[in-house]
């Protein structure tokens, strides 16, 4: 299951690299959730032949990822924006318990806010 997650993950990334075929076949077999002999029967070719390109598609993918590190990049700093948050969220709750500042409240408001808004 992880690497159907990693593999979709990738395809956003680097879909539009791929051959129209390739990426046809890879959004079918990893998104859409066909077997093999569906995917072939749609497209008018074998099953061995949607397993090659299927194959060739991911070995590409991953080698993209290998060489950009888009994806890798992606969910450190989608990571680092969620302690963020959490971080700002603790301040917050510490603020309104303990020393009140109409000032750090504004801050970490806006903290909060540009988290939310870099993670949509």
């Amino acid at each position: 299951m992880a690497k159907n997650l990693e593999i979709s993950l990738l395809l956003d990334f680097y879909g539009d690299m791929l051959t129209e075929k390739q990426r046809e076949v890879i959004e079918y077999y990893y998104n859409d959730d066909l077997s093999l002999s569906e995917i072939a029967d749609n497209e008018g070719i074998t099953r061995q032949g949607v397993r090659d390109s299927i194959k060739r598609a991911e070995f590409q993918l991953l080698d993209m990822e290998e060489r950009l590190g888009l994806a890798r990049r992606f969910r450190e700093m989608r990571s680092g924006l969620e302690k963020i948050s959490e971080a700002a969220a603790q301040i917050k709750d510490y603020n309104e318990h303990f020393i009140y500042s109409h000032e750090l409240e504004d801050h970490t408001a806006l903290i909060l806010d540009i988290a939310q808004k870099l993670c949509e």
